[in-house]
């Protein structure tokens, strides 16, 4: 009899589970992979400290300093530019946490270290058939080279931690296909925020998303990275995309990728890990990429979205009121006060070569503050070796060190209130980059014209000048 075919979640879930759910209780997942921060991991060593438990599988679990880490460079006697005291005890207790538990820490010491969903996937511990969770929203980023990643709360951290598994509930999946060509200006951004701006915040809720198509099988890893990223605001619990040679030969020669013999056996592996033909999904959603055009947001979720030539349109009042928006304006023209490039959603270098072609050889606008903040130090030091840290602070921008920065309007990097600021970022609600901040999703070719323009510009414009 030939088996049921069946979808690249179905295959992960099948392949990592201990106890199967009942009616009565969720499932024993297994866990492939913990990555940990400083902000959600302290009261879970706490209280493995309080119940005499050790980490199950140290190997098993990587850390990182990104949301509490300045991203200033050291003061000139090499002390850390911590901007209140929260922010250094956060980072420590991360420090002696990884030390005492035998944890690998990518810290201030390691020319590793940077923004945990950047550094997974950069030193080759994401991939592809792994199960993948960390303390933060935006672990879905990693499905985009075939692993199943989700995020999970402080408790289950402490779970993970104690026992390497976690208790879940299959979820349901929805397929979402997108073919046709990106076009010029286009992006990655662009497409996502266009497939929120249809299915809208709950779109995915209680579901997997697998991304498919020949748009999306043309998409580069960093574009890819960027999709799954932003799957939890269609609120998703994951996105997925199957890995193919794109994800093979990113992935080779990644300091923690297979090596030798071991890389044939596991790109064998890899390669079966794809949606069975005739394979059923809960949902299914189609969109045509020739049609998307770049996209920005208007209100205070992501789904508030419209093509970048288009007005606002009559929707929720609070939120274009916050926003200080009204229906019928134009988004084009819009005056903006900050821009800022970075995220675990677009801090790549190819996101930073984006802004380049767009900033090189202009001024950012007299009265607009530009922030570039990229996803690691490794991927700092790479913009840097192509000049691209000269071409943003010759435009007026300022050029930081790796981390989480301005997303979340962490210790220092914060939009005022009342400001609008263009953001590569992934949220938008209200507060999100400070407190009475305005936000506007964009790519980071949109955010850079913008902040030359010092309102929304189109970033076609500036590719054809």
């Amino acid at each position: 009899m030939k088996p049921e075919p069946k979808s690249l979640y179905d295959k992960l879930w099948e392949s990592h589970l201990v106890t199967p759910e009942t009616e009565q209780s969720p499932a024993v997942f297994y866990i492939d992979l913990h990555l940990i921060h400083e902000v959600t991991s302290p009261q879970a060593f706490d209280v493995l400290r309080e119940r005499g438990l050790q980490v199950a599988c140290p190997d098993r679990t990587v850390g990182t300093i990104d949301h509490s880490s300045p991203t200033l460079p050291k003061n000139a006697d090499g002390s850390i530019p911590y901007t209140n005291d929260s922010a250094r005890s956060q980072v420590e207790k991360l420090e002696a946490n990884c030390k005492e538990f035998g944890i690998e820490l990518n810290g201030w010491q390691s020319e590793n270290r940077g923004i945990v969903h950047v550094i997974g996937p950069e030193l080759g511990h994401t991939q592809p058939g792994k199960t993948i969770v960390c303390g933060d929203s935006h672990t879905s980023t990693h499905g985009a080279f075939g692993a199943l990643a989700f995020g999970i709360g402080t408790t289950e951290v402490g779970h993970v931690l104690a026992t390497q598994c976690i208790l879940q509930r299959k979820s349901k999946s929805l397929s979402i296909t997108v073919d046709g060509n990106l076009q010029q200006g286009v992006s990655a951004k662009d497409l996502v925020l266009a497939i929120i701006q249809k299915i809208g915040i709950g779109g995915g809720t209680g579901h997997v998303i697998e991304f498919r198509g020949n748009t999306i099988e043309a998409l580069s890893m960093d574009e890819r990275m960027t999709v799954c990223n932003m799957a939890i605001e269609a609120g998703a619990r994951a996105g997925m995309i199957a890995p193919d040679a794109t994800t093979f030969e990113w992935l080779k020669n990644r300091k923690h990728a297979p090596k030798g013999e071991a890389w044939e056996q596991a790109v064998a592996d890899w390669r079966t890990l794809k949606s069975d033909e005739g394979a059923s999904f809960d949902k299914y959603f189609e969109l045509n990429a020739d049609e998307i055009k770049p996209m920005v947001t208007y209100g205070t979720n992501p789904a508030m979205g419209v093509a970048i030539d288009e007005n606002v349109p009559n929707a929720d009042q609070k939120a274009l009121d916050y926003m200080g928006m009204s229906a019928g304006q134009d988004m084009i023209g819009t005056k903006i006060d900050v821009s800022f490039i970075g995220s675990c959603t677009n801090s790549r270098l190819s996101d930073l070569e984006d802004a380049a072609k767009i900033l090189k050889g202009r001024k950012v606008a007299s009265h607009v503050r530009m922030l570039i903040v990229p996803g690691s130090q490794v991927i700092k030091k790479q913009a840097e070796a192509l000049g691209l840290d000269k071409i943003f602070i010759g435009a007026g921008a300022e050029w930081r060190e790796s981390g989480c920065s301005m997303c979340i309007a962490m210790y220092g990097d914060i939009v005022g209130a009342g400001q609008v600021a263009i953001s590569t970022s992934n949220r938008n609600f209200e507060g999100r980059q400070g407190k009475g901040a305005r936000t506007i999703l964009a790519s980071p070719l949109t955010a850079a014209a913008s902040a030359v323009s010092g309102e929304i510009a189109d970033p076609r414009e500036y590719l054809n000048a």
